[in-house]
């Protein structure tokens, strides 16, 4: 087939191959792509089916249209003809019909075939037409469009790596249950905390490493870091995550759209990292900057602070930390035994009566959360604790700290 040249340079698209009908008896199909001087299909213009003769009859006099078929936001064309050898015409839609892109001659369409006729501007003799200027345009598109599709492969790498994380973060959620169901109900606790943990650190590790490898390859996104410095916190890694968090804020800082949530989660790690080092001051200054930065997440922040020091023991940062989320929203109930959890450790016995004396404030928490929170998890046993302080009811003392929550 001889191809006749045009001079000029489309645009990027993509395309995949159409499906097509029967033909009648007298009838052919003709289908293609449209393949644009970078390589990539067209998705805009016309192709033009012009009838040169008839293989059983005389050639026409004049070419003849014989259907002008539109090219799909896909690259595509199709149609169906009479039989007969045709000239195949490709035009831009700003183009007048004396005028073509591209066209390929001596097309055989066969009754009851379907015949693939692409239109390729790519191919070497077309784009060694082009003038100089289009050529460099073109060289520039290709580098950009090479470009382009790399990074958008690994974007999608990523993409299908934190999908991976965000079930693993899932995962190490929920691994107190799946441990009780891998060893079922007559394992020890001991048992129970050490498959726990195991879980645990194989979610973590599995994050890290995917996140290891996909900071190396997009070093700019913030969220990456993130994962990485949550995974590595969560396997007492603290160094390292510390180091992370500060490039989650460094980034988001300096990128075009500062995302909140980001530097707020950024702040409460490092608060935590803080706070399981006893630098106590270092990690309320850390959680404060998480709610400046996240105002609505504030009271979250804080409750997790507290929390962290609950867990660690340290009642005087817990009361402090709790006071700080009760000020935040007031209308959540956790705070307010966490604060009394954090006071009670100062708690002293009067020697005459035997009754517990509450330092100042205590009581007080204790009974908010229960006006807050009357059926709650704890409310046994604040009214334990209150019964023997003598303020009201009489169940059991004792309490059980609150399970970290994030």
């Amino acid at each position: 087939m001889k191809r006749n040249l045009s001079l000029w340079l489309g645009l990027l698209a993509f395309a995949v191959s159409p499906m097509l009908a029967q033909t009648s008896a007298t009838t052919g199909k003709i289908h293609g792509h449209v393949i644009n001087p970078s390589g990539a299909p067209e998705t805009k213009g016309t192709v033009t089916v012009v009838l040169v003769s008839r293989p059983a009859g005389p050639g026409s006099d004049k070419l003849t249209d014989i259907a002008t078929l539109p090219v799909n936001a896909n690259g595509e064309y199709s149609g169906e003809v009479e039989h007969g050898i045709y000239k195949i015409v490709f035009r831009t839609p700003e183009m007048s019909r004396d005028r073509e892109a591209d066209h390929v001659e001596g097309v055989h369409i066969v009754a009851g075939q379907d015949i693939l006729q692409d239109i390729d501007m790519s191919r070497k003799e077309y784009i060694d037409q082009l003038p100089a200027d289009q050529k460099k345009q073109l060289e520039e598109l290709k580098k950009h469009n090479a470009e382009a599709f790399k990074a958008n492969a690994v974007i999608k790498n990523l993409n299908a790596d934190l999908k991976t994380c965000d079930q693993d973060f899932k995962d190490v959620d929920a691994a107190h249950q799946a441990a009780a169901q891998i060893l079922g109900a007559t394992a020890s606790k001991a048992d129970l905390d050490a498959k726990e943990a195991e879980i645990k650190t194989a979610k973590y590790t599995e994050i890290e490493t995917l996140m290891l490898r996909d900071t190396a390859a997009k070093p700019d996104a913030s969220p990456l870091w993130a994962q990485l410095a949550q995974a590595q916190l969560g396997l007492k890694k603290l160094d390292e995550a510390e180091v992370n968090y500060k490039k989650v804020l460094e980034l988001d800082t300096a990128s075009k759209k500062p995302n909140p949530q980001v530097q707020g989660a950024a702040y409460s790690g490092m608060g935590e990292i803080y706070a399981r080092s006893s630098k106590v001051p270092e990690a309320n200054a850390a959680y404060d900057s998480a709610a400046k930065a996240n105002p609505p997440g504030a009271a979250g922040y804080l409750k997790n602070e507290a929390v962290i020091f609950s867990n660690l023991g340290n009642g005087d940062a817990q009361a402090a930390a709790a006071d700080e989320a009760i000020k935040a929203d007031p209308t959540q109930a956790l705070p307010y035994y966490l604060k009394g959890q954090g006071l009670i450790q100062k708690a002293t016995i009067d020697p005459a009566t035997g009754k517990m004396i509450l330092p100042p404030g205590c009581a007080e928490a204790y009974q908010k959360y229960l006006d807050l929170a009357p059926t709650g998890p704890y409310a046994a046993d604040v009214k334990g604790i209150l019964a023997e302080a003598a303020q009201t009811h009489n169940t059991a003392f004792g309490a059980d700290k609150p399970k970290k929550k994030k």
